[in-house]
């Protein structure tokens, strides 16, 4: 008895599994119909995974002087810190080419920052800013990825990056009435799925890793948030804070010479890294 319920149990297993074949064959013939598949050449199918546009983005610029400090301005640091992070690319990584949002100070509105990597098809969009709080002793670096924000301190950040678009006079139409103030916008950034989270968390992470262990800052590690200039772009993304301006020290060191090169060093690093473990994947 328990043999024959065993046998039969294995033909409607085997049943199934043959109209699932024949249901995906189904499917692909009509798919394929009356045209031939465009298979990519070998040479471009691997191209098509090749990290070889970046572009790295100074946050602020012109008008926009981003977070203030006793000594300096957010955007003079996030300029100095950009381009050294693509000279060190440009030198030691042959076949990147790299693209800046700002090469000098000027204002550049967060959609154009986003467009312009969306525009060169880059396949890696780095945007560099500065911390800042009002009151505190916060210290430290940290990197975002885009995402609904799990603490008010990241939507603190949020809505201070976001501001920005409030110097656009068009804003509204730029930026579909999103409000940068106000809470509620930010719920629509979680209708919409950020198909190159993992790539990016990979990266923010090997970021954070160098920042911690080579440069030897202190990370606030990585985190979401949700960042208009990270919503709009189509590819891995990421928002770099090198560290807090308000922090009298850390002022200090991001304004210096070494300690920006240390930290462009460590970005130059990670890039390395994840290009070398994302091409090797596939």
């Amino acid at each position: 008895m328990h043999k024959g319920i065993a046998i039969q149990s294995q033909i409607v297993t085997r049943l199934r599994t043959i109209r699932l074949k024949l249901a995906l064959v189904a499917i692909t013939l009509l798919n394929f119909s009356g045209r031939e598949p465009q298979a990519l050449a070998p040479a471009e199918s691997r191209s098509a995974y090749l990290i070889d546009t970046i572009v790295i983005d100074a946050g602020h610029g012109g008008k926009d002087p981003g977070a203030i400090g006793k000594k300096g301005q957010e955007k003079d640091i996030t300029l100095k810190v950009a381009l050294k992070v693509g000279n060190y690319i440009e030198k030691n990584i042959p076949g990147v080419k790299v693209i800046y949002t700002r090469k000098d100070d000027r204002f550049v509105e967060l959609y154009q920052r986003a467009d312009i990597a969306n525009k060169a098809k880059a396949k890696l969009f780095i945007s560099i800013h500065v911390n800042s709080i009002p009151t505190g002793t916060a210290y430290g670096t940290e990197t975002f990825v885009m995402g609904l924000h799990k603490s008010e301190s990241n939507l603190e950040v949020a809505k201070r990056e976001n501001s920005v678009i409030l110097l656009d006079e068009n804003y509204e139409e730029h930026y579909e009435g999103f409000d940068p103030n106000s809470p509620e916008s930010y719920i629509l950034f979680s209708l919409s799925q950020n198909a190159y989270i993992e790539s990016s968390l990979l990266f923010a992470d090997k970021v954070e890793q160098q920042f911690k262990k080579r440069v030897g800052r202190y990370s606030r590690g990585v985190k979401q948030a949700g960042l208009i200039v990270l919503h709009r772009s189509s590819m891995p993304s990421v928002l770099i804070e090198l560290g807090f301006i308000s922090h009298p020290k850390e002022e200090e060191f991001l304004l210096s010479e070494n300690g920006q090169d240390l930290l462009a060093s460590g970005i130059y690093r990670a890039f390395k890294e994840y290009k070398a473990q994302q091409e090797a994947i596939n």
